[in-house]
């Protein structure tokens, strides 16, 4: 028999007020390797009774919600049970209880309430409010949930009390148009029969801080900045009772002096009003909030999880400069804050400013630009004082530390200084180990460099004055982050935003949301690669997660960029004119024109255009859109054979004569049966001529070892991965990197950083080869969307000995790995409940296998790589 695990709701990690009224169900299921699910029965307990529905279906995954719509603060308990095909049904998982947040928008009666003092508008140095006010709470409460928010960031207290664990929230939406709100269950905090007190730090966040490069710009979505809160208290009689922010709430200056994302956290700990969020503090001295707008019909609900804490980091080295400056090295390049624990006299001022890398042994800022990346605290004078700062974030390996009061040797042996890890609270799903350390430690870097740059939304980097959600960096990078994390509601949540912010026309900005920018990214202009996201991203996750809802959502969106892509080439089908980025950050680029690589960017434009008429013919095909899916594949057929008369000779040679150019032929399937071998010749003879170091930039990167591999050069996929000399992905291991480089020689082989003004150490596109790594190098993959069939495929090369990768697939865990003993290849697989897989060895006919756990041994020779 079976065991079906307890479901889960649509991609909640805590399904507490979520935003579907019919949310779709899943689960696992763990038990003999034979058995087969038939039928699953669903039960529901709603506040009206128990109902169950018997649904023949052999899927698990995504499964449609059978009931009645949720309503708003509905909460409901789902589990479930299994048939097998013999009439045998499983025990009764374990519960997964689920509550609907605010559905409607009249559900909303809160106004956004904040300081009501003058400032000047144009400053970073505009104080932080804090706004309170107290209540009554009544006999028989039963629960009480706080649904909050913020123009800028916000940290809610109840009874002086923290209230979640989330950072950063609300997060960084389309504001004007979609502003997300959490759900807070605050029954414990609440004191029955007497009074209460709620309160919140705000700050300015990405909503009026300052963002760009080029000095940025200030109040891009507001001047304001206001909290939005209702308490809801549920008592034993059905009452409910709401307390919700408006002109009754008090406010005032506390002891954030300032604070911005790119400049850092200034705190007077003496401006501390302690008790503030408690019942019976003195607020007289305080004034009256200010009350704003807000469209309540833009509150949404989150559809992944929030920024939390998720580790925290101790020095590995204190370090004195050159210069005499005191320097903590956590060992590891990283995206939060400092913390810090600390005693001295009131007025001494701890100063810690951040940076990724050290030149000739200081604190290198350059790479920083504009963005100060500076924290201040200004003791009180207690005993001890701990504190880390709220409202912003810094990516960082070095803290740079100034004015300590006492030992900071002894302090940091003690831990009173840690490094504070933030992003989105992710599940992690995917895992890789082999037999080369050095290039385990390259997988490690791309872990960190996505952890860093998937704080709520997917940035580009997370150090200097930027940190926006490139579309071209995601878009290429998507598929490791499928396998690396469950993205798949974050994800969701980005691309609706995606969606929003495109044009009437079909462009798909640079990055979403959008910021005004100087120099060449404002006006928006369509760009491949970039603008591809709105194609490429949903079908990942559709591959990935198994999710036809993502496709259902995004189709318009993609749809609508492929009938602009088609409008800018013409009757000829070549988009061949207008600003492209081409190949960016192609090695051999100008440092300050990465844009200038050695590939066409028009080839580049139109192999993009192809790709992307393919997808949206796929994705109309999923969708049962038969006339778009035959229109889609016509287009894409016609473009494809433009590429190829225009890019492709009859040998097979290109006419940017590149790896990148060979690599999107390839990998995009673009050419002639009878033109693979020689365009597979040319590019690996391509690598060679290189010595096996890189040549490509955000475009051929992450395809190039694919190229190779589905042409027969394996081995020379192994030897570019392999290779340790600039440029190459272990050169900058050899050098001590803890995680991606935004360039290959972003620190030259001196030790010094490259002289360009865009040069970061922690930019996760260029580690999308990692998806090649689990595919080919351990070799696990779908075959089918959501990994209901799975392909076991790995290719050992490169010298290593063994591998291995592991995933948690939505069915379950699948997991592979192989080890190479004398002349024999041993590899042991796990296929999950709910899935099939094929064993694909090269030289060897496939296996088709069954849940459970596999082993074989093969003749080495006969399945290493040509």
């Amino acid at each position: 028999m079976a065991t079906p695990a307890p479901p889960t709701i649509e991609h909640h990690r805590s399904p507490i007020g979520i935003g579907e009224p019919t949310p779709r169900l899943s689960w696992k299921v763990s038990g003999e390797p034979g058995w087969r699910q038939a039928a699953a029965e669903i039960e529901i307990v709603r506040r009206d009774g128990v109902r169950r529905w018997v649904i023949e279906t052999d899927e698990q995954v995504l499964v449609d919600w059978p009931d009645e719509p949720l309503r708003s603060r509905e909460h409901a308990i789902v589990r479930v049970r299994l048939r097998d095909d013999g009439a045998n049904w499983s025990a009764w998982s374990d519960p997964s209880d689920l509550e609907a947040g605010l559905l409607e928008p009249d559900d909303w009666v809160a106004v956004p309430v904040g300081g009501a003092w003058p400032e000047d508008p144009d400053s970073d140095d505009r104080r932080a409010a804090l706004v309170r006010r107290e209540f009554e709470v009544g006999d028989g409460l039963v629960s009480a949930r706080l649904y909050a928010t913020a123009h800028g960031l916000y940290e809610a207290e109840i009874n002086g009390r923290r209230v979640g664990d989330d950072a950063l929230s609300p997060g960084w939406t389309v504001y004007p148009r979609r502003l997300r709100y959490y759900t807070y269950d605050v029954t414990d905090l609440l004191a029955p029969a007497q009074r209460n007190a709620i309160g919140a730090w705000l700050g300015d966040g990405w909503y009026r801080g300052r963002l760009g490069w080029r000095g940025g710009f200030r109040n891009i979505f507001g001047f304001d900045q206001s909290f939005i809160a209702q308490l809801e208290l549920t008592y034993a009689d059905g009452r409910r009772e709401v307390i919700a922010t408006d002109a009754a709430w008090r406010a005032s200056v506390g002891p954030i002096l300032r604070a911005g994302n790119y400049d850092g956290e200034e705190y007077d700990a003496r401006h501390e009003q302690p008790g503030w969020s408690s019942p019976g503090f003195d607020d007289a001295a305080w004034s009256a909030v200010a009350t704003r707008k807000r469209d309540r019909a833009t509150l949404v609900a989150p559809q992944g999880p929030p920024v939390r804490c998720t580790e925290v980091i101790s020095p590995v080295a204190v370090l004195t400069s050159p210069t005499g400056r005191r320097i903590i090295d956590f060992g590891q390049n990283l995206v939060g804050r400092v913390r810090i624990r600390v005693s001295g006299e009131a007025g001494d001022r701890v100063t810690i400013r951040t940076a990724e890398v050290l030149q000739h042994g200081e604190l290198y800022t350059r790479p920083l630009r504009e963005a100060k990346s500076t924290d201040h605290y200004v003791l009180a004078g207690r005993p001890v004082e701990e504190w880390e700062p709220r409202f912003t974030f810094h990516g960082f390996r070095y803290a740079e530390v100034e004015g300590w009061p006492g030992d900071l040797d002894a302090a940091a042996a003690r831990g009173d200084l840690v490094a504070v890890v933030y992003h989105t609270d992710l599940e992690r799903t995917g895992w890789f180990a082999s037999s080369d350390p050095e290039l385990d430690r390259l997988h490690e870097n791309v872990v960190w460099s996505m952890r860093g740059n998937f704080v709520d939304i997917p940035s580009d980097c997370p150090q200097r004055d930027e940190r926006v959600g490139w579309t071209g960096d995601l878009q290429v990078f998507a598929p490791t982050a499928s396998f690396l994390y469950d993205v798949s509601g974050m994800l969701a949540g980005w691309l609706t935003d995606v969606a929003v912010e495109q044009l009437p026309d079909g462009t798909i900005p640079w990055y979403v949301p959008v910021i005004p920018a100087h120099h060449m990214w404002t006006p928006i202009r369509p760009g491949a690669a970039w603008g591809d996201v709105a194609t490429f991203t949903p079908w990942t996750l559709f591959e990935r997660f198994g999710d036809v809802g993502i496709l259902r959502a995004q189709y318009d969106s993609a749809r609508r960029w492929v009938d602009l892509q088609a409008r800018l080439a013409g009757p000829d089908r070549l988009w061949n004119h207008g600003f492209q980025l081409g190949d960016w950050l192609d090695p051999d680029a100008p440092p300050q024109d990465p844009a200038d690589g050695k590939t066409d960017r028009y080839l580049v434009a139109t192999a993009y255009f192809a790709a992307s008429a393919r997808f949206v013919a796929r994705m109309a095909h999923v969708l049962g859109h038969a006339g778009d899916a035959r229109a889609y594949a016509r287009l894409a057929d016609e473009v494809r054979t433009a590429f190829v008369s225009a890019y492709v000779g009859d040998d097979g040679i290109m006419t940017s004569d590149a790896q990148t150019a060979y690599a999107l032929a390839l990998a995009f399937d673009l050419l002639p049966e009878s033109l693979r071998e020689p365009a597979g010749e040319r590019l690996a003879e391509l690598v060679a001529e290189s010595g096996n170091r890189i040549s490509t930039g955000f475009v051929g990167t992450p395809l190039v070892a694919d190229a190779l591999s589905i042409t027969g050069h394996t081995d020379v996929a192994y030897d570019l991965l392999m290779e340790r000399s600039c440029p190459s992905w272990l050169y900058a291991v050899a050098h001590g990197a803890t995680t991606i480089w935004e360039r290959w020689d972003s620190m030259l082989p001196d030790g010094t950083v490259h002289s360009g003004t865009m040069t970061s150490f922690n930019h996760y596109a260029l580690g999308a080869v990692a998806d090649w790594m689990h595919r080919t190098v351990a070799g696990i993959a779908p075959d089918a969307p959501g990994y209901r069939r799975i392909r076991f495929a790995p290719r050992p090369g490169g010298g290593l000995t063994w591998a291995k990768a592991e995933h948690e697939t939505p069915y379950g865990r699948a997991a592979i790995s192989w080890r190479i003993e004398a002349d024999r290849l041993e590899v042991e697989v796990t296929v999950p409940l709910g899935t099939t897989a094929v064993l694909d060895l090269a030289g060897e006919t496939e296996r088709e296998l069954g849940p459970g756990m596999h082993r074989h041994v093969a003749e080495f020779a006969a399945v290493s790589v040509p």
